[in-house]
């Protein structure tokens, strides 16, 4: 994954050294605070789990795939946006891991939108508008995974990752592999109440363009993709409630993204979703998807 800012494109700095913490020293660690703390669990597929029941939750999840649980593929070159929400107010630290082990701390950072705390059911875009950057996708080949770690208090990332006068607006990182990552987490998050931190993880592939068969001598054209709205300014729906909410409200998230918007801000209600969109031209919509008694009102408002 690379940073680009205006027209020039700069790799993420990454710190590649010796793993700093092995496995003995952290279970070393837990070990000293006493059979009543259970240690965290250390698993390929999500790096590093509470092993309690929180009713803290943290969502994460691509551009390319609203639930998180799928793993959407990107081509060099391309760019990706995250997302990530938390049900109460926290601070949420991001990683990403490639195939080969590098580590980037991706938030908190020293940008306009670098803060890590997050009001409960406000969903954060990164990068965020505004910010002078854009992710754009790079080799190594292969699975990414992004590790959202939800804490109520702020952690102390400092055998993790450093900020250093005069660098770049992104950390550097100690650690390497997701072993690495998780061993150093997990001492971290140790002395902290079991029930104040969770976790959340993200996968998306890095993987070559498709090569295009050759086009038929008379190709046919391409369809033309519509809107239900149309050019109306205001366009309003009402549909049957058995319908799912968020499935409603990423539906017509594409048809918007299809247009040119790009998602800004998300916000949850028990019975309600309201997103707001913007595009390169300056033009702003609000898509609302609202339970109202037996049905579903969705609304489409674009200025």
């Amino acid at each position: 994954m690379g940073v680009t800012r205006g027209a020039h494109t700069a790799g993420m700095t990454f710190f590649r050294i010796q793993h700093l913490l092995t496995v003995t020293a952290a279970l070393a660690a837990v070990s000293s605070l006493g059979p009543a703390r259970a240690a965290p669990n250390l698993s390929a597929q999500s790096i590093i789990v509470n092993p309690v029941v929180s009713d803290l939750s943290v969502k994460v999840w691509t551009d390319r795939d609203s639930s998180g649980r799928a793993t959407p593929s990107y081509a060099p070159g391309e760019k990706i946006r995250l997302y990530t929400s938390v049900n109460q107010d926290a601070y949420v630290y991001l990683f990403n891991v490639d195939p080969q082990g590098q580590v980037d701390l991706i938030l908190p950072n020293r940008y306009q939108g670098g803060a890590n705390f997050l009001k409960a059911n406000v969903v954060k875009a990164f990068p965020a508008a505004g910010d002078p950057f854009s992710f754009d996708i790079a080799a190594p080949y292969g699975v990414n995974k992004v590790l959202a770690v939800a804490s109520r208090t702020p952690l102390n990332l400092d055998q993790i990752a450093t900020f250093k006068a005069g660098q770049d607006s992104f950390a550097s990182v100690k650690v390497t592999g997701q072993q690495g990552l998780a061993q150093a987490l997990s001492i971290v998050v140790t002395p902290l109440p079991q029930n104040a931190w969770v976790t959340d993880t993200a996968f998306y592939a890095v993987a070559g363009r498709a090569v295009s068969a050759p086009r038929p001598v008379t190709p046919s054209p391409a369809p033309v993709v519509t809107s239900p709205w149309g050019a109306q300014r205001e366009w309003r729906i009402t549909v049957d409630s058995r319908s799912d909410l968020r499935g409603q409200h990423d539906a017509y998230a594409a048809k918007l993204r299809s247009e040119g918007y790009v998602l800004v801000e998300t916000r949850v209600k028990n019975s309600e979703i309201e997103s707001e969109f913007r595009r390169a031209d300056g033009s702003k919509a609000e898509l609302k998807v609202k339970r109202k008694g037996n049905r579903t009102e969705i609304t489409v408002e674009r200025r």
